[in-house]
């Protein structure tokens, strides 16, 4: 059995992984899916004050408070930077980390830098236009997602403060580094940003590398294969 702690998405929440908890649960895992501060059922605590060292907090608190260890951390696309900084804060907690098609920062990057100046832009345009300046307004899912699952989402999800993505992380560099593992979606078509991220994970020590034939979102779109991949990394070292 796993201790595993979730560090989900931009505009999304623990609702998000609804499939993944009976399979969690049959496993024998214990699964702790914290709720970002501002979205999900605490949409209404949103503000624009509202940053990624809000977030960590948010994850990091879980950890203290339930008193894990042992912890299997997943971050899942923006929770990859908030994954980042958790174990930054908390490394004695944590067993190993799991980006799952995530952002995988180094110190001093902020998600703004890492999807370039045309995406930054388009996305500064949009909280002007629909955010009242600090409201990220939703990103589309992508296209090969159910229509049944396009509408139970879409309902569920929450613009973002803009915050959490101009804030750069700073990681202490005497932290050391848990086993890190990249789970990368095949099938993110063009204009795909975390193929970088997994490019990366190929090629740098301490990582270990696999692929999914999916898009973004394999905890919607096919969970019982990211379940099969998940037991396979826990089940290593």
């Amino acid at each position: 059995m796993a201790t595993i702690v979730l560090a989900h998405g931009a505009w999304s929440a623990a609702w998000a992984w609804k499939k993944m908890r009976p399979l969690l649960r049959a496993a024998g895992h214990e699964f702790f899916s914290p709720t970002y501060t501002g979205l999900g059922e605490r949409a209404h605590l949103a503000h624009h004050e509202i940053d990624l060292s809000t977030h960590i907090q948010d994850v990091t608190a879980v950890l203290e408070f339930e008193d894990l260890s042992d912890v299997t951390l997943l971050g899942h696309s923006y929770g990859g930077m908030v994954a980042t900084g958790v174990v930054d804060k908390a490394r004695e907690r944590i067993a190993r980390v799991v980006y799952i098609d995530a952002f995988a920062p180094r110190d001093g990057e902020s998600l703004f830098d890492l999807v370039g100046p045309k995406a930054e832009a388009n996305m500064r345009a949009g909280a002007m236009k629909d955010g009242n300046g600090w409201k990220l307004p939703i990103n589309p899912m992508p296209p090969d997602t159910a229509p049944e699952d396009v509408a139970w989402a879409s309902p569920r999800r929450r613009p973002q403060p803009i915050k959490t993505f101009e804030q750069k992380l700073r990681l202490d560099s005497k932290v050391s580094t848990p086993p890190r593992h990249y789970i990368y979606a095949k099938r993110n078509g063009p204009g795909d940003v975390f193929r970088q991220f997994g490019e990366r994970a190929r090629s740098e020590a301490g990582w270990k590398y696999y692929e999914m034939d999916c898009s973004h979102n394999p905890h919607i779109t096919c969970p019982e294969a990211l379940m099969a991949q998940l037991s396979d990394i826990m089940a290593g070292p």
